[in-house]
This record gives structure tokens, sequence and C-alpha cells, in this order.
């Protein structure tokens, strides 16, 4: 039986995450700080369900605690570790700038240090799309230079990218930095469009539609996410002995490390989203149509030729069947 540690254990993907591992035969210990960033029942639901299983076990404590998770990485001795845990969302980055600074930066050096004291197979690190901030060329590929974030939550993110390799080329630890792009699915967050709009529509209310809907996103399913890092759990990267990379891939050519976009590369129209929620829920959606807020940007489309050559498997589910599957959620999850 494989141990995994997971940070943000409690959180949307984290809890998924988790239940695929424990499917799979791992052990698993978890650490969530269950903050109040959004509704905390949630986190206590989803953690209630986790607790449930004998190879499960959680700390309730925030990653940038001095000291937490190399008493963790000593008491586990981790073979995978899968860092989730962070400060999200790119809007209250703009407001709260300093919680991203502790829990993204210094929770990410937290864990870089416990494991340059204890050294698993393989980390596995969450940044985003967001990286990529002001590049219009697409779709995103993870070759290209990502120098213009235009968030602090992005630029926080690409900070830990960069954090992680120094640690990967000094002391030889196997890291993969993922890049989300627009996750949702059951469970989800509720600072998130698919949970506003859907708790707007069926209470009648409008939603804010940001560029007046002129958006396009990579959206992918929450399951579709797990399964790609499940299966890159497997493919711990190797430094070339030779120092040269093959065409295409992230490998960095001093380190084991390597950065991999996990997306549909089949970007979609805000309005398709919109349009999707009306049809799961059976109700039309008011827009309050508004401008551009400031961080975003109008597209993201991942280039998952990397995770599909990694991996043999890129995410398939398409848009109509994961809002239903949100929906239906939802609406169990509410009573509505």
């Amino acid at each position: 039986m494989r141990t995994a540690l997971v940070t943000g254990s409690s959180g949307f993907i984290g809890f998924h995450l988790c239940r695929r591992l424990l499917a799979d035969g791992f052990r698993v210990a978890g650490i969530d700080n269950l903050s109040d960033y959004y509704d905390v029942t949630l986190k206590e639901r989803r953690q209630a369900m986790l607790m449930q299983s004998p190879a499960f076990s959680t700390v309730t404590d925030s990653v940038e605690s001095p000291g937490r998770l190399r008493a963790m990485f000593d008491e586990h001795r981790p073979e995978i570790v899968v860092h989730l845990a962070a400060q999200a969302g790119v809007r209250w980055s703009i407001e709260n700038p300093r919680a991203y600074l502790e829990s993204n930066i210094a929770g990410s050096f937290e864990l870089l240090e416990a494991a340059r004291t204890f050294p698993p197979a393989h980390m596995l690190l969450a940044s985003t799309s967001s990286v990529y901030g002001a590049n219009t060329e697409m779709p995103y590929a993870e070759v290209q230079r990502a120098d213009h974030q235009m968030s602090f939550y992005a630029a926080t993110k690409k900070a830990v990218e960069a954090m992680s390799h120094s640690y990967a080329h000094l002391f030889g630890l196997p890291v993969t930095m993922f890049r989300f792009f627009t996750v949702y699915g059951p469970w989800g967050r509720p600072d998130m469009a698919p949970f506003k709009f859907t708790k707007a529509v069926l209470e009648g209310r409008p939603i804010d539609v940001y560029n007046h809907g002129d958006m396009r996103r990579d959206f992918t399913l929450v399951d579709d996410l797990v399964e790609a890092i499940r299966r890159l759990i497997d493919v711990a990267p190797v430094r070339p002995a030779d120092g040269l990379v093959p065409e295409g891939d992230s490998l960095s050519p001093v380190a084991p490390w390597r950065v991999v976009n996990i997306g549909r590369d089949h970007p979609e129209q805000l309005t398709d989203f919109i349009a999707a929620i009306e049809a799961s829920t059976g109700r039309k959606a008011q827009r309050n149509l508004l401008p551009m807020q400031p961080g975003d940007v109008p597209a993201t489309w991942a280039d998952t030729r990397l995770l599909r050559h990694l991996t043999d498997y890129v995410p398939q589910t398409g848009l109509a069947e994961g809002i239903e599957a949100f929906v239906t959620w939802y609406r169990a999850y509410y009573g509505v």
C-alpha cells in the first residue's frame, strides 16, 4: 500500500483526488485548514466523507505553519505528494494579496523544505492556466514563455513553479507542476461561476456576465482532471543525462522537473456555458452584462499534446454532460 500526502485534502479538487487514491488502494494523509474563504460546512462535509475510510487521516492546519508539513513527512514518509493547498481565486487576490503570499508561497516553501529532508518518489504541485497571463498565442503550450501574469494569484503560482524547479535541481526531487484549466463539477467551489450561476438561475436572480459574455474557457470536469493527475503520478520526470530535451516536452534540461497542462483542448464560449446551465435547470438566466474584471483574461485554451504523450489520456467530458452532473449534485445537496 503506497502512501500519498495530499495538501488541501478537503478542498474541491483535493476531495475528489483523495477519494480516487483511496479507491486505488493508497493510504492517504491529508492536511487542510478549513479556511472560511467559502462555506466551511461544504469542506467539513467533504472531510467527513473521506474520514469514513480507515486508510485516510487528516490534520486541520495551514500548510504555512512552520514545521507542520515536516512533521507529517516524518510521520508518514509519503512516496507521493500532491500539493493542492492554496489561496485560490483571481479576484480575491486583488483585495487580499497577503493571504496568497502566505498560503501559496510560504506554504509551498514549507512543503519543499519538508521534501528536502524526507524525499518522496514524486511530487505533483498545482499551478494554473492563469500563469500564461498576457500570452495571446493559443493553444497555450507548456514550452511557451509565461512571463506576464495578470493577477497576483497567477504571480504566486508562477513563483512556486520557479521555487520547485530550484529544489528539483539542487536536491534531485522529481517534481511535476500541472496547470489547471477552469475546473468544475460536483462539490465545486461556491465562488466559481458554475456554482454562482446555477444558484442564481434556480433562485431567479440575475447573473453577472463579464466582458459582455465574450470570454472563452477550456472547461474541465473535475473527474477528468483527477484521472489525469492519477496517471501523472506514475510518470515521474527524470533529469536527462545529456541535457537534451525532446521537442515539445517541458522537461528541464538540468532537473527532474516538468510542467503539464490539464485541460480539454476545447475552449467554449461563456454564453454556451450559461446555455448549458439553462438547459440543465430548465430556467432562463437573467444576464447582467459587465466589462472585463481586472486581472482576468478573455480566453484560455490548453495544448494537451504533452499530457497525451505522457499518459495516453486527455479529458473528454463535454460541457452539457459535465454541467448536468453539477446541477444534479447541486439540487441533491441543497434540496432544490
